[in-house]
């Protein structure tokens, strides 16, 4: 019990960084919808590139981060050594793909449509180097139970990069340029490097040829799952432009990142959660309690992304003034995305069934699987229905890559989680959300704002009424005995 309160208060620290830097985030969608009109197709290019970014970012990684927790882990291994192996390698492999892009800038420009804006591509490439390196390090702090520097270094991340962006779009007198996302960015990395200046000095550990092997006998499983994981995520938004190109592309690929914004607060909890998880469940995996442990973060973390979800849509009048009018006609996709979300959540906690019992291959196979369906219904579908094919394609590939990971898991790595109360907890959810479109069809803002807040609360007394009772709850506990 005392693990699973550990796992709470990393969560809630992780969370908080997460949830608040997500949210001092959405400080740039409307700085970027009102600055950037849907008609121009600017947002769409920031959305595309992004994209590319975070493709990119995990081929980088290659799969160290989980690798280097389940080595550091091990009685043999020396942790340090790890780290040091760990960091050297992702900086070799960033410094030169960083190297590739410049010798070869030009032709690469041309291919991902970008031919005049070559610095477009060179900066995206340069950030994503230096995002890779900074990757390990973060990881480092999450290995040493460092929340609080882990969460500090994020929000100061996003406060700068909000404060930089406010600076260039609305205090100074320069021409609104796309480019200047970009290279705001690169700064904002390359600044948060130097907090990790004592942290480098590891890399004198030297790197440890042996070891390296071991490890990418580890990982390279684990990078075919993160790729597929990765394009689940942006196929759509790298995918679009090539299925629909010219102007009206990039129109509808911005319209359609800027309204899936609104539905990332399901992707900060899952974060969250993931930050705390990993590496929890790699120091645990020897407890005989650990199997329960499992499914209670499962149960607990598909109620509160339920919750979510129910908020979100009940006030999504209120939160779609977060981008500019003109982006509202892409509204509809929100619940789709949110959906897929939780879907991609619920397939993260399956997913260390085959991390824990070093069968990452099954990883691979699962988010291939999804992946390849995610990508077959965005090419079918995308020429007639647009980027309601790539909200769908999303609900597609998560839902096959859960379903596959819980099914095969049960022969490998057998789970009793509490499908009963997780089935109530998703019926229920499905009820309150038909509500909430019967408020929408027949009653007016108000009303409808306090029709959908009593369906929340009772959402909430469900949950306190069957799971969280409040005598049981910390520090308010002991006013209800």
């Amino acid at each position: 019990m005392a693990d699973f309160k550990a796992l709470a208060k990393d969560t809630v620290i992780y969370g908080l960084s997460s949830i608040v830097g997500r949210f001092l985030n959405y400080l740039l969608v409307p700085l970027y919808t009102y600055k950037i009109s849907a008609e121009s197709g600017g947002y769409g290019v920031v959305t595309n590139l992004y994209a590319y970014t975070a493709l990119l970012l995990v081929l980088l990684t290659f799969g160290m981060e989980t690798t280097f927790f389940r080595f550091a882990n091990k009685e043999e291994e020396n942790p340090r050594k790890v780290f040091s192996t760990a960091l050297w390698s992702v900086l070799g492999v960033s410094a030169a793909f960083f190297l590739l892009v410049l010798v070869f800038l030009k032709p690469i420009s041309s291919s991902m449509g970008y031919g005049d804006h070559p610095s477009y591509i060179w900066t995206m490439a340069l950030t994503v180097a230096i995002d890779a390196f900074q990757a390990i390090l973060f990881s480092n702090l999450r290995y040493r139970k460092q929340a609080v520097k882990f969460a500090s270094l994020k929000l100061l991340f996003i406060i700068l990069n909000i404060s930089i962006n406010l600076l260039v779009f609305v205090v100074l007198p320069v021409k609104v340029d796309v480019g200047n996302v970009f290279y705001i960015n690169l700064f904002c990395t390359a600044f948060i490097t130097l907090f990790f200046l004592k942290d480098m000095q590891i890399l004198r550990e030297g790197f440890d040829k042996p070891l390296m092997k071991r490890m990418l006998s580890y990982s390279w499983p684990i990078l075919i799952l993160g790729l597929a994981g990765i394009l689940n995520q942006t196929a759509d938004k790298i995918l679009y432009p090539i299925v629909c190109p010219g102007e009206e592309g990039k129109v509808q690929l911005g319209i359609y990142g800027a309204v899936v914004k609104i539905a990332m607060i399901m992707a900060m909890i899952t974060q969250a959660f993931r930050y705390a998880y990993e590496p929890f469940v790699f120091g645990s995996v020897k407890e005989k309690d650990s199997k329960e442990t499992y499914a209670k973060g499962m149960k607990y973390f598909i109620i509160f992304t339920l919750l979510a979800f129910l908020v979100v849509m009940g006030y999504l009048d209120i939160l779609r003034y977060i981008i500019q009018p003109g982006y509202w006609e892409g509204l509809k996709v929100v619940p789709i995305v949110m959906s897929a979300e939780i879907m991609m959540g619920v397939y993260f906690n399956l997913s260390f069934w085959y991390k824990v019992t070093d069968r990452t291959i099954w990883g691979a196979v699962f988010s291939g699987a999804g992946c390849a369906v995610l990508i077959a219904v965005n090419l079918l579908f995308i020429p007639k229905y647009g980027y309601m094919a790539c909200a769908w394609g999303g609900v597609a590939g998560y839902g096959v890559a859960m379903l596959l990971s819980y099914f095969v898991g049960r022969k490998y790595y057998p789970v009793n989680y509490p499908l009963k109360d997780i089935f109530l907890y998703v019926l229920l959810t499905a009820v309150l959300y038909v509500g909430m479109i019967f408020s929408a069809k027949y009653l007016s803002a108000v009303p409808r704002l306090v029709a959908n807040t009593l369906l929340i609360l009772a959402f909430v007394a469900f949950i306190l009424w069957k799971d969280l009772p409040p005598g049981r709850l910390p520090l308010i506990g002991k006013y209800f005995r």
